[in-house]
């Protein structure tokens, strides 16, 4: 006699399940971290800064007491920094409502900023082991195959169908935190979005794309828009002392509330140099110099795609005006380390301090 499904597949997860920090103590805290972490996000990339968040904020209490300026540093280079700014005002609402202590309840959890269904729905199941349903994008995919699902994924008709899916087949799961898991192992290493591996699936005996040989077609994707590309520009503004200038960006939008190399987006008709000039003149109300080319950053986004171009500049004795930013900072290179930052920001920083040894020596920074 066959076994059911659910068995066949916490038998396969038993055997086949991903060693990861987050599963060794299922906290609602630690699900909730992990989950919000891995949002557009690989595991891979995940791990570390997982187990140094943690090092830093154990508990929804620290996470609460710290400032959005240690949180970002904590979350730099994990992208979509929306996330980590949410992460902080939930952990105050936990503190202030609940005493630091997370709530079962799944609508609850749903109230809360930046706990979407998915999210809620892995909470309740992984750290309160409650049978309610928690889709992901593994998942999606694997009921798409397992039910040969013929509706593109992410249209509310294709919505609809999934979660009603997910509920009813989680309902009466006793072991409902360790079926999503299963789930969430078997698409990252089975039911592989490209080049599923099938013959290794334990679900074959039910997937019904499998018995009609359509697995490579589903799911079915919706059809993708291009994505535009913009051309930026930054300056790095120095003193004669070699602090330079960073601004930071307003606390709402594209990564709100970290520090930047002041700069922006490259006009129809307009050279490199004067998209610099006007730049810094709306953001700082300066006339800028400029210098000399220091660098070229490339960088994808969600929704579009920058190659930066930052070149050295000075502003003589003006004075510059936070106009478009929250702030403004005289920072030594060897500083600015210790301000978060987007990934083509740090990597301008980094190249900075490379140089600054240089600029001890012999060499002047003004002649590279």
């Amino acid at each position: 006699m066959n076994k059911p499904m659910h068995q066949e597949l916490l038998e396969w997860f038993a055997k086949n399940k991903r060693d990861l920090p987050w599963r060794e103590n299922r906290t609602p805290y630690r699900v909730w971290i992990s989950e919000i972490m891995l949002q557009q996000t690989r595991v891979e990339t995940v791990i570390p800064y997982y187990t140094r968040w943690m090092e830093a904020f154990p508990d929804p209490v620290s996470l609460a007491k710290s400032d959005e300026q240690q949180v970002l540093k904590q979350w730099e280079g994990l992208g979509y920094y929306g996330r980590a700014r949410t992460l902080y005002k939930t952990a105050g609402i936990i503190m202030q409502k609940w005493n630091g202590i997370f709530p079962n309840d799944l609508k609850t959890l749903e109230s809360l900023p930046g706990i979407g269904r998915y999210t809620a729905g892995a909470i309740a199941s992984i750290a309160f082991n409650q049978a309610v349903p928690a889709l992901d994008g593994n998942i999606r995919r694997i009921y798409s195959r397992l039910f040969d699902l013929a509706v593109p994924l992410r249209t509310k008709e294709s919505e609809t169908i999934l979660w009603q899916l997910a509920g009813s087949e989680i309902e009466g799961e006793n072991s409902p935190g360790a079926y999503h898991e299963a789930l969430m192992d078997l698409g990252s290493s089975v039911c592989l979005p490209s080049a599923p591996r099938c013959l290794l699936c334990p679900l074959t005996s039910w997937c019904e794309a499998f018995k009609k040989n359509t697995v490579s077609q589903r799911p079915v994707m919706k059809q993708t828009k291009s994505i535009p590309h913009h051309t930026v520009t930054a300056g790095i503004i120095r003193k004669p002392n070699d602090e330079v200038l960073i601004a930071q960006r307003p606390a709402h939008g594209l990564l709100g509330g970290l520090w930047e190399f002041p700069g922006g987006k490259q006009e129809k008709d307009e050279t490199l140099e004067e998209c610099l000039i006007r730049e810094l003149w709306e953001e700082l109300e300066v006339q800028v110099i400029i210098k000399a080319p220091f660098g070229v950053y490339k960088h994808a986004y969600t929704h579009f795609r920058v190659t930066l171009h930052a070149f050295l500049c000075e502003i003589g004795d003006q004075n510059p005006q936070p106009v478009e930013a929250q702030a403004l900072r005289w920072v030594e290179i060897p500083n600015l380390a210790a301000f978060p930052m987007g990934k083509i920001d740090r990597q301008i920083a980094r190249d900075l301090q490379k140089i600054e040894p240089i600029r001890n020596g012999e060499e002047s920074i003004d002649n590279l």
